[in-house]
């Protein structure tokens, strides 16, 4: 296990937990609550919603019947770290480099994690006067400077890394597992008891856990934490616990559920509610996203006993599209998967709720971005932007139906040459390195069945030529020698 520095074990104020300059901010008189509810590898098939699947999430449609279904939202990478990087900052990740997905060991690497020169809007908020909590998955850096409780969340339960086991183990008591196991023949599968190992994605399972405790803030005193509950179930618990603290001060709490995330584990008695799915594959994910669902569900029933005064703002999102041979989850009717600027990897199932100011039970195919969250909460909250940010406040536009979004370019760059850009309703994307750019027409073509590129050659080579313009303004990829 990972051995804790000496300054996460004691007790510190919070004006020694923050180590660089603020910009100040004037908490408003009526500033709301805000709650960010971030799902993990979660395809934009998956809720009822955008598809209708043979998975129910009453709670996450309850939610979208309160606020606004965003049919056009977009993460700003199809990979964990960086698209959450870009969700805390509000700015495109690759304008500080951080394209990186760090994994395994490469999480306990010093390079590994947001720069401490990018401010979060959680810190803003801290600054101005909220209480603020994370639940959940971090993986924005490992290193004492990255810590969460460094980068403006007074209150922390969770992990640092990409992924973690549902409950300690092995053996993983009272749950069903499935593991990659690529030493078996390709396709097959093998089940002992509660345990099933097979061969069915490129790679062996991780060892999710080592050197990636479960970790507890309270007070400025950092500890580790056995813990026994399932872990969707312990997130949702620390997260009500913490809504149901009554305080004068408005608070801002980021929910990051590891679930769906791999390693496939759901509880047994949520896979037994799926009895009629017979690939257990598909049965281990339905419990997964049932228990996912369930903290939803809890989540809102808390903000609705914190009686305030004002509106909270509740926004869901994944952070990137499911990855279908590891998990089963769908992105349907999108192509591709995580890892891939496909509208499967990009595009995800996204929902903003805050009755009295934003529509209830209204679809929008405008343009939503994940970097939207942090403008909106300091436009909420009073607190000035940053000059430099790439989201916007979807206050100012979101309750007018007829308001054009403000996202009319899109721009997406990853790992290995991966570059796309969305202009109105056209998509550029280049797969990977060396290939050539495809284009396609989203409203007329939503799956990218049909590149255009070869027919629509000036508008081929007019977002190209705009695609290297954003992107010489863009700083060069952090490398994690």
């Amino acid at each position: 296990m990972i051995s804790l520095p000496d300054w996460m074990l004691r007790c510190a104020s919070a004006a020694w937990l923050v180590g660089w300059a603020l910009v100040p901010g004037a908490l408003r008189g009526d500033a709301p609550n805000i709650v960010v509810i971030i799902a993990d590898d979660l395809g934009y098939g998956e809720i009822g919603i955008t598809s209708g699947m043979s998975i129910p999430t009453p709670a996450i449609d309850a939610l979208a019947a309160s606020g606004v279904t965003c049919r056009s939202g977009y993460v700003t990478s199809s990979y964990c770290s960086p698209s959450r990087a870009g969700i805390l900052t509000g700015r495109y990740q690759s304008r500080f480099g951080y394209d990186i997905n760090p994994t395994g060991p490469r999480n306990l690497h010093p390079k590994a994690g947001v720069p401490v020169s990018e401010v979060m809007f959680v810190q803003r908020l801290a600054d101005a006067g909220y209480a603020t909590g994370l639940f959940g998955k971090w993986h924005l850096g490992t290193a004492d400077v990255f810590h969460p409780i460094r980068r403006g969340f007074d209150s922390f339960y969770g992990f640092l890394h990409e992924g973690h086991y549902y409950v300690p183990g092995p053996p993983y008591a009272n749950v069903l597992t499935m593991v990659r196991d690529r030493s078996l023949p390709e396709g097959q599968r093998r089940r002992a008891g509660n345990l099933i190992r097979g061969n069915y994605a490129p790679i062996n399972e991780p060892a999710y856990d080592d050197d990636n405790p479960l970790l507890q803030s309270r007070g400025g005193e950092l500890f580790q934490v056995q813990e026994s509950r399932y872990l969707t179930d312990a997130i949702t618990d620390e997260a009500v616990a913490f809504l149901s603290v009554p305080r004068e001060k408005p608070v801002c709490v980021v929910v990051a559920y590891n679930a769906v995330h791999s390693p496939m584990q759901a509880k047994l008695d949520r896979v037994s509610e799926y009895s009629s799915i017979k690939d257990p594959q598909r049965r281990i994910f339905a419990g997964m996203l049932a228990s996912l669902d369930r903290g939803v569900g809890r989540l809102c029933a808390a903000i609705d006993a914190m009686k305030s005064t004002e509106p909270t703002l509740v926004v869901f999102l994944s952070d990137n599209g499911g990855p279908t041979r590891e998990l089963t989850s769908s992105n349907l009717p999108l192509r591709g998967e995580k890892g891939s600027l496909y509208e499967g990897g990009v595009r995800i199932p996204m929902i903003w709720s805050m009755p009295g100011r934003l529509p209830e039970g209204f679809v929008d195919d405008r343009v939503t971005l994940s970097l939207d969250i942090a403008a909106t909460a300091l436009d909420l909250a009073g607190v000035a932007p940053p000059s430099d940010a790439d989201g916007k406040s979807v206050m100012g536009w979101m309750p007018d139906p007829d308001a054009p979004s403000p996202h009319s370019t899109v721009y997406w760059r990853m790992p290995g040459g991966k570059a796309a850009l969305r202009q109105g309703d056209w998509k550029l994307v280049r797969p990977r390195n060396r290939q050539s750019f495809e284009l396609y027409h989203l409203v007329k073509d939503i799956g990218e069945t049909n590149d255009l590129a070869t027919e629509m050659v000036i508008r081929r080579d007019d977002m190209t030529e705009r695609y290297q313009q954003l992107d010489a303004a863009m700083s060069r990829p952090i490398q994690l020698d």
